[in-house]
């Protein structure tokens, strides 16, 4: 089972400069990011960052993820 820390992790290297916070009990969680990366981006463009730095871990990992995106 994965954890908010791990997730965190995994969005954090994914994309370097980014904040996150992530809480969660195992199987749904909620994440708030906060990255330049996210400049120029929009919303859906902004989740589809974090999405990939999360890669299969979004399939058969976690099953939900509520995702909040800003800029810093």
């Amino acid at each position: 089972m994965i954890t908010p820390q791990e997730i965190k992790d995994l969005i954090e290297a994914g994309l370097p400069d980014a904040r996150a916070r992530v809480s969660g009990d195992g199987h749904h969680f909620e994440a708030i990011v906060v990255s330049p990366a996210f400049q120029g981006k929009t919303r859906i463009q902004q989740h589809q960052l974090v999405y990939a730095a999360l890669g299969d871990r979004m399939r058969e990992q976690i099953h939900a993820l509520s995702l909040k995106t800003d800029l810093p």
